[in-house]
């Protein structure tokens, strides 16, 4: 498992959050306890609930139709999605792998590898977490790195403390070009501490902090090493360079974040894509709603709109027309626990009535599905999760448990939906062999062996 100091950073944030907490009976109320009751809007355009997961499906490319397995269709998956989360957890395969191939199906790694490395179309920095965004999109990630000294002044005073370390990193990447983690030497004056996993990794952190605020770029990977290069050195000459003003980029974000949703609110967007970085969105989605980018609607069911207010934007208008005159369809897929569709796990619930948390960090005894856990996707619902595990030492595919969610009919037709699934996902992680235990429910067993 490769693990670069600001990964860890990361895991030590997402722990906090993602780790898995059985749900209370209070917790059940409060979708309902906590929200006031919002009346029906005659004069405004209206989703079904339905209709809202269809376009959230369709919009990121987990529908019937797929794009194209080949470079062109990828960029057309990044500039739906916006990020792709990086991750180095390989249990069943990593993250950005996984969410390319629930969309593409099988694929070549040498062409994602060429856009990284060798086109540079995209690039690795912080989205809604380390993710790989698009170069084009370049601007909108550079507000994040010019700011980055007024919002951490600490960090910059270490730089600051510790200059010949970092000016030696500079010489050497200048006079010889890309270098591992490995290859700098720790020239620190002022040693790093923290209380966490990073107390006195001085080479890691101080690489991390020079990424963060674009001075530094990964430019390449070998196994576990990533490598290192100057900003400048690597990015293509046909980076755009415009400096936004904050609300130009939140204008551009905010747009890229809700065509991703499909159908979102405030808060949904605002923890979308560049997570949390969204100043003055309100206003900013008010301004977008009089040029005519973004429209406000309603979800109603049951006769009762939902807490609001929701917003389309005009990209995904002829889409939702069609899904609404019953023109889509679904197919069957397994998800990356950090996939695009469900990383905002309060929005998962809400549009899907699934509860998800990773337990990865959870202690073994105290986990109530597994350590890697793949959503399966049918249709327009999340109908179950498989626990599995791929042993590449043996080439077997270990399916430790299947689980259906309640109420979920169980047919024999939908469980070789899900057999056909597995087995695609195997043939792409070069399995030879299959292996289910017994953990399979009543009525997908016959599939599923």
């Amino acid at each position: 498992m490769y693990q670069s100091t600001f990964t860890v950073v990361a895991a030590s944030l997402v722990v906090r959050i993602l780790v898995h907490a059985p749900r209370t009976t209070n917790d059940l109320l409060k979708p309902i306890t906590n929200q006031k009751k919002h009346q029906i809007t005659n004069n405004m355009r209206t989703l079904a609930p339905t209709h809202a997961r269809q376009l959230a499906i369709s919009s990121q490319h987990l529908a019937a139709q797929r794009p194209s397995a080949d470079r062109v269709g990828m960029m057309r998956i990044w500039r739906d999605l916006g990020c792709v989360q990086i991750d180095p957890i390989r249990a069943v395969e990593r993250t950005d792998r996984l969410v390319l191939f629930s969309r593409l199906g099988p694929y070549n790694l040498a062409d994602m590898d060429a856009l990284l490395w060798q086109e540079r179309s995209l690039f690795e920095y912080w989205a809604h977490a380390a993710s790989m965004v698009l170069t084009e999109d370049y601007p909108i990630h550079n507000v994040q790195m010019r700011s980055y000294p007024q919002r951490h002044p600490n960090d910059m005073a270490w730089i600051e403390a510790n200059h010949l370390m970092r000016d030696n990193i500079f010489a050497r990447l200048r006079a010889e070009g890309p270098l591992s983690t490995g290859d700098f030497e720790d020239l620190i004056q002022v040693p790093w501490k923290s209380n966490g996993w990073n107390s006195e990794r001085n080479v890691g952190m101080m690489l991390a902090f020079l990424w963060t605020a674009g001075e530094l770029m990964i430019c390449g990977r070998e196994g576990n090493r990533r490598y290192w290069n100057i900003a400048d050195h690597h990015l293509p000459p046909w980076t755009p360079r415009d400096l936004l003003e904050e609300e130009e980029m939140v204008t551009r974000a905010a747009q890229i974040s809700l065509k991703a949703l499909g159908v979102g609110t405030l808060i949904q967007i605002r923890k979308n894509f560049i997570r949390q970085r969204y100043p003055g969105l309100a206003q900013v989605l008010t301004n977008l709603q009089r040029e005519g980018l973004v429209e406000e609607v309603q979800i109603v069911e049951n006769g009762e709109p939902w807490p609001g207010p929701w917003y389309l934007h005009a990209d995904r208008l002829p889409l939702l027309e069609q899904i609404q005159r019953g023109e889509w369809e679904g197919r069957t897929v397994l998800l990356s626990p950090f996939d695009n569709l469900i990383c905002n796990r309060d929005r998962t619930e809400l549009l899907f009535d699934f509860y998800y948390r990773i337990e990865i960090y959870v202690p073994k005894a105290k986990r109530q599905f597994g350590y890697y856990v793949l959503p399966i996707l049918q249709g327009d619902r999340l109908i179950g999760r498989i626990d599995s595990q791929m042993d590449r030492k043996t080439g077997r595919y270990q399916i430790n448990n299947v689980y259906a969610e309640a109420g979920v009919k169980r047919t024999f037709a939908s469980g070789i939906a899900i057999s056909n699934a597995i087995s695609d996902l195997a043939t792409f992680l070069g399995a030879t062999e299959i292996v289910y235990t017994k953990n399979v429910p009543h009525g997908w067993k016959r599939a599923l062996r």
